[in-house]
């Protein structure tokens, strides 16, 4: 049986095994479970399962997030046997490497194609329009964002080779036991995922709904995706709006004094904070020891911390805020942006995909490319000030690097470093570093300066894929 025809199939029919502990999405009993995506009633509970889905460690409440940041150089596994270890040393073949990221996400992008394949005749009055729009531009959404994440671990940087090198194989219909599909150019994949995020955003509610995708979350993302694929002038104009709605509607930066404790808040309609979408975990749903929240606490599993040369920037300013994320203990330093929510376990903490400060620094990256300097000091000093509010940019004509550092600073934790050094065609650079506080921390790896000419930034497809679809080619450098 093809592999991916396998991986797309488990998933379907993980939904029906999906957790009912979630109050956040309505959920029906198993013996309600429909068959068939043929009522509204269906599509929820089917986008439900996704989210559901979503949760799982081996997906975006774990290795899916850590994994840009244990093969960078501002985080790094705390001993060679840690979870996260085999990602920051590259500690793999192509036998070895992981096949989650490629069963996982083909899993939700097939189930993202049964909705996709039957909104469109599900008979509804008129008044249901906007609510089935809504799914559908969440169904494109979701298979935009895991086909994006497949390309990107999967395929090289589109900004490497204009999308000439392999991606993903990029599946759009229902697949059944006899699809053979061949991976796809990185650029098609990213025609594929634009067009997808694109009809998304102008399908998508704008309204809070919690843990599930919505037009504001969809456009930063949209952003992101512009800035790999080298549209910046798109990228600087999606962000520009997301920000601009997302604002109208009620999202807002956090403050200086709300930013140290702001990562445990229980968003709401009545106070939506600054995460755009995120992966919600309960007490009664948890993803378990396994998850971004437990794996990164001192008190957890203690896997993953900062760098010293990480926190040695961010030292440059002593009262910059984000310092109070770091929680120092026996000579490590453990990133606390993973907290739980009110009443719940370390291992139940809510993983926010997407920040409205990240929209801030996708338009201030994408407005230095494009040489305006006016507005990349408008929105990169909008995350200066808070980080520390007698700090700005105002006056300066800002550098990529300068944007670039700023975005560390923010966003590390979050998933993003490797790809990020990687799509501007910079190298990591794993240095050691001293400082009293990390007096434990020291690099663990072989490899400690790399690129794109480097094979092992890009993982292999997995072997069993490879041996039950001829029509897979393997990445360059890791065998046949």
């Amino acid at each position: 049986m093809n592999n991916i025809y396998k991986y797309l199939l488990i998933g379907g029919l993980a939904i029906t095994a999906a957790s009912c502990g979630n109050d956040w999405i309505d959920q029906y009993p198993s013996t309600e479970i429909p068959t068939e995506v043929s009522t509204l009633t269906d599509v929820r509970y089917t986008l439900n399962g996704i989210y559901s889905d979503m949760q799982d460690a081996y997906a975006y409440s774990g290795r899916l997030v850590y994994y840009g940041d244990a093969t960078g150089d501002d985080m790094q596994a705390c001993s060679k046997t840690k979870r996260t270890a085999n990602y920051y040393l590259f500690n793999f073949t192509k036998d070895s490497a992981p096949s989650t990221h490629w069963r996982m996400l083909y899993s939700f992008i097939q189930n993202c194609n049964v909705i996709l394949a039957n909104v469109d005749n599900i008979q509804t009055s008129s008044k249901d329009k906007a609510e089935i729009d809504d799914y559908k531009g969440q169904a494109l959404a979701l298979r935009a964002m895991c086909l994006f994440d497949l390309t990107r671990i999967f395929g090289y940087p589109y900004t490497m080779d204009n999308g000439a090198s392999l991606g993903a194989c990029i599946v759009t219909s229902v697949s059944d036991k006899d699809a053979k599909p061949a991976r796809s150019t990185v650029a098609q994949c990213y025609d594929q995922i634009l067009k997808d995020m694109t009809l998304a955003v102008e399908l998508l509610s704008p309204k809070f709904n919690k843990g599930h995708m919505n037009k504001y979350a969809a456009m930063t993302l949209l952003s992101r995706m512009y800035l790999y694929h080298g549209d910046n002038q798109k990228a600087l104009d999606t962000a520009a709006a997301a920000i601009a709605g997302a604002e109208k509607e009620g999202w807002k930066l956090w403050t200086n004094a709300e930013y140290a404790t702001a990562w445990a808040n229980d968003a709401s309609d009545a106070q939506k904070g600054e995460v755009l979408f995120e992966i919600v975990n309960l007490s009664t749903d948890s993803p378990g020891k396994e998850s971004m929240g437990y794996l990164c606490s001192p008190n957890g599993y203690s896997d993953e911390a900062v760098t010293v040369s990480f926190y040695n920037m961010l030292l440059k300013d002593p009262k910059d805020v984000r310092l109070k994320l770091i929680t120092v203990k026996k000579g490590w330093g453990y990133l606390n942006k993973y907290q739980p929510q009110q009443g719940e376990n370390i291992t139940d903490a809510n993983i926010p995909l997407v920040r409205l400060s990240e929209a801030y620094l996708n338009a201030a990256e994408a407005a230095q490319k494009v040489g305006d300097n006016a507005a990349a000091v408008k929105y990169l000093d909008a995350i200066v000030r808070r980080a520390n509010p007698e700090m700005t940019v105002e006056g300066e004509q800002l550098t990529l690097e300068r944007v670039l550092t700023e975005r560390r600073k923010e966003l590390v934790g979050e998933g993003h470093r490797m790809f990020d050094a990687l799509r501007n065609g910079m190298k990591v650079k794993r240095v050691n570093e001293k400082n009293s506080d990390l007096n434990k921390t020291k690099h663990l790896a072989d490899k400690m300066e790399y690129g794109t000419e480097y094979y092992k930034v890009v993982l292999p497809i997995p072997t069993a894929e490879c041996h039950a679809n001829p029509n897979i080619k393997q990445n360059p450098g890791w065998g046949e």
